[in-house]
Parts: C-alpha cells; sequence; structure tokens
C-alpha cells in the first residue's frame, strides 16, 4: 500500500529522524517547515506557515497525505500565549486538511510536561508519582499540551481519522536546525572543555545527579510514531515513549567524559548551570571552530544550555512508564548511552563537533 506521511516540522529533531526513517521503509514523505533547507535527501520539501491558513491551503492543495506528523510547536513568554498560538497553528492545520480530504492517521507529538506542567511552572510543586503513566489525570493548569490535544480529538471525531498522542522524555537526536538538544548541547560542552581545559562538571541538581531518569532517542521515537500509526490496537492512544533502560546522571555523566577524552569533575552539590558557565564562552567557541575547521563558528546555533539546564536541574524523579505501548505490541528498544554515543560521532562526522585528534 502507498502511503504519504506529511512531516510537519520536518527538519527538527523528530522530523529529521522520521524522515529518515519513513523514506528507508518505502514511505513517500513530504517536510513542511517554516523553512525546509537542510532537511533529509529524498523528502519533498515544502515552505509554509501554519499561521497563515490561506498561505498553507495552497502549498497543501496538491498535497495528499494519507498520514501527518505534527512535531512542531511555537515558544512564547507565557503559557496563555502558547496555548493561543499552538492552538491556532494545529487549528489551521486540521481546517486545511479536512477540506482536502483523505487523512487516515494524526500523529501529535507531545512531551512529559504533559505531567510536569508548562515552563511557568515546570519543576515546580508536587509532582506526579512516577513512573508518569497515561491514565494520569490533567494537571489543573493551563497547558499548551491540553489544547493541542482537545484540537486533534475534536477534528478526529468530526472528519473521521484516527491519532495517536506520542509523549516523550528528553529526545536525543540529530537536526541541524533545532539547538534545543541536550545531546548537542552537551557535546559541545565536553568539546569545549577538552579544548580548553575546563573541568567537565555536571550542572544540574542533586536530584538528577543521584536520581533514577530515562530519556528518548529520536530514532526510536521514529519507529513508535510508524508504529502507531498503522497499528489497530495503537488507534487512538496516547502514548509514553521512551528508551526503555533508566540511568543516573552520576553514571551517564562518566560514560560521556570517557567517550571524549575526559575525566568528569566531582559533583560540587549544587547547581552549576551551564547558561553561566558557558555565559562568556562563544569567542573561545569561534577560535575552536575556527582551528578545527567546524562549519559553524556561533555557539549559539549550536547549543542550547538553558533549555539542558531546564532537565538537569529539576528537583526530583522524571521516569515514564512504557507498559501500555508494550502491551500493544512495540517492543523497541534503546540503551540511552549508546543513543549519545552515535549522536556524538555523527556530529563529529558532520564536522560541528571537532574531532578527538
Amino acid at each position: 500500500m502507498s502511503r504519504k506521511a506529511l512531516i510537519v516540522g520536518g527538519t527538527g529533531i523528530v522530523g529529521t529522524s522520521l524522515a529518515e526513517h519513513l523514506l528507508g521503509r518505502g514511505w513517500e514523505v513530504v517536510s513542511l517547515a517554516r523553512r525546509p533547507s537542510g532537511g533529509v535527501d529524498g523528502t519533498v520539501p515544502v515552505a509554509a506557515d501554519l499561521f497563515d491558513p490561506g498561505g498553507l491551503r495552497v502549498v497543501l492543495d496538491k498535497i495528499r497525505p494519507s498520514h501527518v506528523f505534527y512535531a512542531t510547536w511555537s515558544r512564547h513568554p507565557t503559557e496563555a500565549e502558547n496555548i493561543r498560538a499552538n492552538g491556532t497553528m494545529l487549528r489551521n492545520l486540521l481546517d486545511v486538511l479536512r477540506a482536502n480530504g483523505g487523512v487516515e492517521h494524526f500523529a501529535l507529538v507531545t512531551g512529559l510536561k504533559h505531567y510536569l506542567g508548562p515552563f511557568e511552572m515546570y519543576a515546580k510543586g508536587t509532582p506526579p508519582v512516577t513512573p508518569f503513566r497515561e491514565s494520569l489525570p490533567r494537571l489543573d493548569v493551563p497547558n499548551f499540551y491540553y489544547t493541542l490535544e482537545d484540537e486533534l480529538f475534536a477534528a478526529a471525531e468530526r472528519d473521521g481519522f484516527g491519532w495517536s498522542v506520542h509523549r516523550p522524555h528528553t529526545i536525543i537526536g540529530h537536526a541541524a536546525s533545532n539547538v534545543m538538544n541536550m545531546g548537542s548541547t552537551l557535546a559541545v560542552y565536553a568539546s569545549f572543555c577538552r579544548e580548553t581545559g575546563r573541568p567537565f562538571t555536571f550542572p544540574g541538581s542533586a536530584a538528577q545527579w543521584y536520581g533514577l531518569t530515562d530519556m528518548t532517542e529520536a530514532r526510536l521515537l521514529a519507529r513508535h510514531l510508524e508504529w502507531a500509526a498503522t497499528t489497530p490496537a495503537a488507534r487512538n492512544q496516547a502514548l509514553n515513549v521512551v528508551d526503555g533502560d533508566v540511568f543516573r546522571w552520576s553514571w551517564m555523566w562518566g560514560r560521556i567524559a570517557e567517550w571524549f577524552g575526559l575525566e568528569p569533575a566531582p559533583f560540587p552539590g549544587e547547581h552549576s548551570p551551564l547558561a553561566e558557565q558557558m555565559v562568556d564562552a562563544g569567542p573561545a567557541w569561534a577560535d575552536i571552530a575556527g582551528r578545527h575547521g567546524l562549519v559553524e563558528p556561533r555557539l549559539d546555533r549550536i547549543a542550547s544550555f538553558w533549555h539542558t539546564d531546564g532537565d538537569l536541574s529539576r528537583p526530583f524523579e522524571c521516569l515514564a512508564d512504557m507498559s501500555k505501548s508494550r502491551e500493544l505490541g512495540f517492543r523497541e528498544y534503546q540503551t540511552s548511552d549508546r543513543a549519545f554515543f552515535d549522536l556524538f560521532a555523527r556530529l563529529r562526522r558532520e564536522r560541528i563537533i571537532p574531532d578527538a585528534a
């Protein structure tokens, strides 16, 4: 059966891995982004602004996707603005797709802020008991993830297509156009420490250093997205998706240090945020990039220290349960240290971070 995927956010971490995966499985893939340059070879890139329904209608008029994968968002200063903007974006797309017809399945990627709350209250208050399960009730706070779900549920009921909601933890993967990526940020930080002799110091909280956590490799998420979109048992389900292993950062930090040929610094016992450690590192990185012939001398284009600080500074344990997907038939597994190492190797091949020599 011929399957045509429309990936919305096709140049991001999720979209890049999903496009690579689906192309390898014989899908026709259309990649939609505001600036679709740098996408995956073999995709059909289209430029569109989800805030412009007229322009979106023109772009999608001849594209009749059987499956839609929505992996984008627009960040704003307040959650009220996030709700307004992101709800509008998804609603505009759903309205155009309704007019075109033919959609069999719509997959929405959100995340564990479904359980933890939005940025305004992220990691504040008492979190749900771990592991987070899909059956947990929504928090009694505004959250644009909830708005996206409600828009999707209403459209699916109205138009008769199936849906799935995917809730990954921190996503590790490659995307040239998305700096909100812990993997690439830590690769840049480790490379900087090796080049300058700065101690490789864990920037986060004691709860993260000593406690258990998990994460989501983008390639595993891609397989989860295709599985849910093509498996009748997963139709109309909200699903957590994580690698399947658990670890403590006190262990993972040593694994990352070893890969880069570093000695990890002793845990300082308190936060040492990357945003503070690297506040003046731009000129030094530009020098490193020049000496090693790297493709990007601007630090702010390849790393997002504030975003990684947010994940590593949480004051409580964060684990997601995968039982629901397992019971429905998804058996994939990925070790998280290998996910980091594969990404680091790719960043070296693409001259984003320096070689080992």
